[in-house]
């Protein structure tokens, strides 16, 4: 649930004996990715381009948000197998952790008409889905079923030619943002803020909050 602009790999080394740490820093970073998407949800400016699928498939189906977000994960995990991607524990806690989350919180922040209220909260959605983006992924106990796709893809080549990860995340996202487009959900500004803000943010979060040997 990324942007387009993926922040440097970091090759995370973790001293063994610390993984309730981990396991503590990878849940708290799901939460708050989930409040997050929440408020951005929420702010009703434009979600982030896998968000516009979540709210479409829910405005179509029924299924609250929250869920959508689960099943997706989930879903996303059966294509893993013919990519030969290898979840962790950290993958199976973002495919289930994120979707509660958001169920959980979206009811509880109050709707406004203000554009400056609902343009901070678009904002400040972005900036709370990098940290945790920072505590998860820097937890280092595997990544999230999207990340896992398109770290998937770019493996895998054309003509000869390696699919770079940038590429194969902008194909994905900008498929996933065009169905849920047609599907009707939510996009506006919020989504290009996302795209093109989110990459910078997780880069300034990821390598001070991952975790590293003494």
């Amino acid at each position: 649930m990324i942007g387009t602009k993926a922040a440097p790999a970091l090759r995370v080394r973790v001293p063994g004996g610390r993984f309730i740490e981990q396991v503590v820093r990878c849940l708290f970073g799901l939460m708050l990715f989930g409040f997050g998407i929440s408020m951005i949800i929420e702010a009703e400016l434009g979600a982030a381009p896998w968000d516009v699928f979540h709210t479409g498939v829910s405005e179509i189906t029924g299924v609250s948000v929250g869920n959508v977000v689960i099943l997706t994960g989930l879903a996303l995990l059966l294509v893993w197998i013919p990519l030969r991607e290898r979840p962790g524990l950290g993958t199976l806690l973002n495919a289930t952790v994120i979707g509660v989350v958001v169920d959980i919180t979206l009811p509880l922040i109050p709707d406004t008409s203000l554009i400056v209220t609902r343009s901070l909260l678009m904002l400040g959605g972005v900036t709370v889905i990098a940290v945790g983006s920072g505590f998860y992924i820097g937890a280092g106990l595997g990544p999230g079923p999207r990340d896992g796709l398109m770290t998937g893809l770019a493996k895998r080549s054309i003509g000869g030619r390696q699919i770079s990860v940038r590429a194969s995340r902008t194909a994905v996202e900008l498929l996933v943002l065009c169905v849920g487009i047609a599907l009707g959900g939510s996009v506006g500004i919020g989504t290009a803020v996302f795209v093109f803000s989110i990459g910078p943010l997780v880069q300034v979060f990821l390598p001070r909050l991952t975790m590293r040997l003494a």
